[in-house]
C-alpha cells in the first residue's frame, strides 16, 4: 500500500505518494524541556556560580541560516543579565557571519526580534582588517586573528544551535567565535584542512559527527584556546527548528555534551544504501541557498548506493549563496580544482570538491529555483516537482525517503 509523505520545499509542503517498499528515515524529535521561566532559572544558577564581570558584555549570535529561537529567548537572557548588573548600553551583540553575506535590517528583525532595535548589534565583516589582533597561530598554521572587541570583553557569551557539520564535525558553540567572527584568511586556512595533500583527496577524517582525529575540528579546538567563551548557551532543536532545550554552561566538556545530545536525536547507525533516495533539506532556512542545501545533499548521499539516484528538494531562494563556489566547477576537472585549492584555498572550494565527488558516484536530481546556468555548471540535473513526484511513484528498486536531510546523519553501525 502506498504511503503519503509531506516534504518541505522552502516554506511549502509537497505531498509525495511513496511506493510501499519505501523506508522513511526521520530524526527523533527531542522532548521540549525548555520554557522561558526554566531558561531564566538556569541562567541565574550559572551566573551566580560564575560571578562574571558585567562591565562589557559581548554576545555572539548566529546568522539567519542557523537560527535558535532568538526572538523568544534573547529578551530572557538580556533581562537576566540586567538583573545581575549588566547595563544595556554595555551589551553588544555580534552576528557571526563568517564569510556569509550581511543580512538586511528586515532579515535581522525577523531573526532576532525586538532585541535588534533595542541593543547595539555589530555585523561582522571578515575583511575588516582594522578590527583584528593576532596573538599567534595554531600548530596547523591557522593565523589566530580575533576581533579586538571580543578579546577585550569582560564577559563573552555564545548563543546558538548545536548542529552537525559535514567537515567540521559539529557546528554551533565554539564555531560562533571562529569561523563565525573570523578573518577570511584564517577561515580559508582552517577550511583548507579538509584537503589531504598526502592522499590527494578530501580528508576521510573530516566527517559529520567526528571531532577526535578530525584535523579541521582539532584546529578549531586549538584556536578556541586563544579566546574561549566565558559562557555558552547551546540550543537543541527539533526538525521544525523549534528550540526544545537550551543548555547554558562553560567549557569543552559542556560543548561535547551538547553535541552528544544533538547526535542522539539525529544520527542513524548502520543503515543500508538504496537505489533511490528522495529527500528534503527540511525547508527554509535549511534550503535558503545551495551552500546550505549541500549539507542535506551530503547527508542524504550516504544513503545512496554507487550508481544510484538522489532526488533533493532545495528551493535556494537566495541562489548559490557564494561567489567563490561556481568557478571551481569551471576549472576543468576535480583534479585541477583540488590542485588549485591545495595551493590556495578560497571560499567554498571544499564544498565544491565534495559536490563533485558525489556527482562522480551517484546521479543527483534537484527540484530547485536555482537558475539553469548554475545547475548546469554544478552538474546536477534540475527537474520539476511533477517529475520528482513521478520518478518516486514509478520507482521499482529499493527506495528511502528523508524528510529532513539537513539534520539526519548516517554514521557507521
Amino acid at each position: 500500500m502506498a504511503q503519503s509523505l509531506d516534504l518541505k520545499y522552502g516554506t511549502r509542503k509537497i505531498s509525495f505518494n511513496l511506493p510501499d517498499q519505501t523506508e522513511i528515515f526521520r530524526i527523533n524529535e527531542p522532548e521540549t524541556k525548555i520554557t522561558t521561566p526554566e531558561f531564566a532559572s538556569r541562567l541565574r544558577n550559572e551566573l551566580e556560580r560564575l560571578k562574571p564581570d558585567f562591565t562589557n558584555v559581548a554576545l555572539v549570535l548566529a546568522d539567519k541560516t542557523r537560527l535558535c529561537g532568538y526572538p523568544e529567548f534573547l529578551p530572557v537572557l538580556l533581562k537576566t543579565l540586567e538583573a545581575f548588573g549588566a547595563e544595556p548600553d554595555r551589551i553588544t551583540m555580534f552576528i557571526a557571519y563568517g564569510t556569509h553575506p550581511r543580512q538586511t535590517d528586515k532579515e535581522c528583525r525577523t531573526a532576532y526580534g525586538d532585541t535588534y532595535q533595542k541593543i547595539r548589534f555589530i555585523h561582522h565583516d571578515c575583511l575588516d582588517n582594522s578590527c583584528f589582533v593576532n596573538p599567534g597561530q595554531t600548530t596547523r598554521g591557522t593565523p589566530v586573528l580575533i576581533r579586538r572587541d571580543i578579546i577585550e570583553a569582560g564577559f563573552l557569551i555564545t548563543f546558538g544551535a548545536t548542529s552537525h557539520h559535514y567537515f567540521a564535525g559539529y557546528g554551533g558553540g565554539r564555531k560562533l567565535i571562529f569561523p563565525g567572527l573570523g578573518h577570511r584568511k584564517a577561515i580559508y586556512h582552517n577550511h583548507g584542512l579538509f584537503l589531504d595533500a598526502q592522499l590527494q583527496a578530501l580528508s576521510p577524517f573530516c566527517q559529520s559527527g567526528v571531532l577526535d582525529g578530525n584535523p579541521l575540528a582539532e584546529d578549531l579546538a586549538e584556536f578556541e584556546t586563544f579566546c574561549p567563551a566565558d559562557f555558552a548557551i547551546h540550543g537543541i532543536l527539533d526538525s521544525q527548528g523549534n528550540v526544545c532545550d537550551l543548555l547554558p554552561g562553560v567549557g569543552t566538556d559542556h560543548f561535547r555534551k551538547a553535541c552528544a545530545d544533538h547526535g542522539e536525536n539525529c544520527e542513524i547507525a548502520g543503515a543500508q544504501q538504496y537505489d533511490l533516495v528522495i529527500a528534503s533539506c527540511g525547508g527554509y532556512p535549511k534550503d535558503i541557498n545551495f551552500i546550505q542545501s549541500h549539507k542535506a545533499i551530503d547527508n542524504a548521499s550516504k544513503f545512496v548506493r554507487d550508481g544510484g539516484s538522489l532526488i533533493i528538494l532545495a528551493e535556494c531562494r537566495d541562489r548559490v549563496g557564494s561567489r567563490t563556489f561556481l568557478p571551481w566547477f569551471e576549472i576543468g576537472s576535480w583534479e585541477k580544482a583540488f590542485k588549485g585549492l591545495l595551493e590556495k584555498y578560497e571560499g567554498n572550494g571544499g564544498t565544491a570538491l565534495s559536490m563533485m565527488s558525489k556527482l562522480q558516484r551517484i546521479n543527483i536530481f534537484l527540484v530547485t529555483d536555482l537558475n539553469d546556468s548554475a545547475s548546469e555548471t554544478i552538474g546536477f540535473e534540475k527537474i520539476s516537482m511533477d517529475k520528482a513526484i513521478n520518478l518516486v511513484k514509478q520507482a521499482t528498486g529499493s527506495i528511502a525517503a528523508i524528510p529532513n536531510a539537513g539534520l539526519l546523519v548516517k554514521v557507521p553501525g
